[in-house]
């Protein structure tokens, strides 16, 4: 596959900093709060905007993502995977992110147990229609939702639920993805003519925006490009994963990814607005290992780490919004403060964090964004949960696999285990995968779960076998 933008044509497109004016069921929990240092207030009134040239919407460069809420209990060590969400604190974010210039908000029927929705409905509705944008999904992954009558009877729930009259922004959820991805595709939207549909009630003023999101087989990206080419139906725009370890790496890390360079350049060339996902990675670009730390640190004390993650993705030209899901008022101040206003990353700092994506993918973690989309587990497995703790243990250094002769082998054997356990209850640990395969089609990353699961149940088991005498 070609990358049609070079690393260097990249650097050429920020022109020094220059930017273009212009059945899922995912858990509500994420993130990582940012210390109290990065918790500086946001000014009133410095939101970056860039317009959508098919509709003229003014979108701030910031989006806030509805995926992962907070729930009852937040940070107090008892919240449970069904905790309810927390309505009021849902409120008190959604109103400061609107008195601070964020008007887009993503959501979608499948996100945090079905209910975010309904969360994001409360919130928005006790605010004026014309001062928001909200974006949601055709997210009917379920073989039982792909009769014609149940896909848009999906809509009209999400209308009801978002108590709105339209939808801004609706896309086909996450294209490209399962074991036989076009077999996929044509269930959900062209052999029940659901896609037809969604045409129509754009044509009825229900729907302002049409495109999709994109996990998976490049070729379905391509060839739903193609069809904008050929005039045989309009994207007003599409929705990738991008950020700077993705940028060159997300084919390397997993084959059935795309990098980021590939996906930006086709919207480019195309001139179709790109909506960014996952910038931080589902916090694994807030996670990041102590020596990376100290190297961003070392070159912009002030500025969070998160903050590296947002502006690269704000950046390219073309970008319209950069969605992060933030759970804590503390995230919502961060990104805030890196997009309001947005710095653009001047050539040297894009080349820095070049260095930063090798220095990352040569630790080869486990690439899960803990984004919860093969959760419920039907065996009750933390699935996030223990490929979480495995790539902490990386990036910490304390993984244990040089052997029990090595001088550090008692010290991170005893964290490895030890922290697993807390993280993560035996019940709920790799020991018990039975190998479904469930999980497998809902993963956007494209791990084989069962088979890594597999894998460190092994690695555990060694572990407590070969304790040093």
């Amino acid at each position: 596959m070609a990358k049609n933008i070079s690393r260097r044509s990249f650097i050429k497109a920020l022109g020094g900093g220059a930017v273009a004016a212009a059945p899922l069921l995912a858990a509500c929990t994420g993130g990582k709060k940012p210390s109290a240092a990065e918790a500086r207030e946001p000014q009133k009134g410095k939101m970056t905007f860039r317009t959508n040239h098919n509709t003229g919407d003014r979108v701030s460069i910031l989006g806030y993502g509805m995926m992962r809420l907070p729930v009852v209990g937040q940070g107090t060590g008892r919240e449970t995977h069904d905790a309810p969400i927390d309505q009021d604190m849902v409120n008190r974010e959604v109103d400061y992110a609107l008195e601070h210039g964020v008007n887009y908000f993503d959501t979608s029927p499948a996100y945090c147990r079905g209910l975010s929705e309904r969360a994001t409905g409360i919130a928005l509705s006790r605010h004026d229609r014309s001062k928001y944008f909200v974006a949601t999904k055709m997210s009917n992954f379920s073989p039982d939702t792909w009769p014609r009558e149940a896909s848009q009877q999906m809509f009209e729930n999400s209308l009801k639920e978002l108590r709105v009259d339209y939808v801004d922004y609706l896309l086909l959820h996450s294209i490209g993805q399962g074991s036989d991805p076009l077999a996929m595709f044509n269930s959900r939207y062209m052999d029940n003519g659901i896609l037809d549909w969604l045409v129509e009630q754009k044509r009825r003023g229900r729907i302002r925006n049409l495109g999709f999101s994109y996990h998976g087989d490049v070729k379905i990206y391509d060839m739903l490009l193609k069809w904008h080419d050929e005039g045989r139906y309009h994207w007003d725009f599409v929705q990738i994963e991008l950020n700077y370890l993705d940028w060159n790496y997300a084919d390397e890390i997993n084959d059935r990814n795309t990098d980021a360079v590939y996906l930006y350049g086709e919207l480019q060339k195309r001139n179709i607005p790109a909506i960014i996902m996952e910038p931080l990675l589902g916090g694994r670009l807030v996670r990041v290992p102590d020596f990376v730390v100290q190297k961003m640190k070392q070159r912009e004390p002030e500025r969070s780490v998160a903050s590296w993650a947002i502006r690269f993705a704000a950046t390219p030209p073309g970008v319209l919004t950069v969605l992060s899901g933030m759970t804590y008022m503390e995230n919502l101040k961060d990104n805030l403060l890196s997009t309001a206003p947005l710095v653009p990353l001047t050539k040297e700092e894009e080349a820095f964090l070049m260095e930063i994506a090798d220095d990352i993918y040569n630790l080869k973690t486990i690439p899960c964004n803990e984004c919860n989309y093969c959760m419920p587990c039907p065996y009750g497995i933390d699935i996030p949960g223990v490929l979480s703790h495995y790539n902490k243990c990386i990036a910490d250094g304390n993984l244990p696999n040089r052997g029990a002769m090595d001088p550090d082998y008692r010290r991170e054997r005893r964290a490895f285990l030890v922290g697993y356990d807390r993280a993560v209850p035996r019940l709920r640990q790799a020991a018990h995968c039975i190998g479904c395969g469930q999980c497998i089609d809902h993963c956007p990353q494209g791990i084989d779960i069962p088979k890594e699961m597999q894998r460190l149940d092994k690695f555990v088991e060694s572990l407590k076998q070969n304790e040093p005498a």
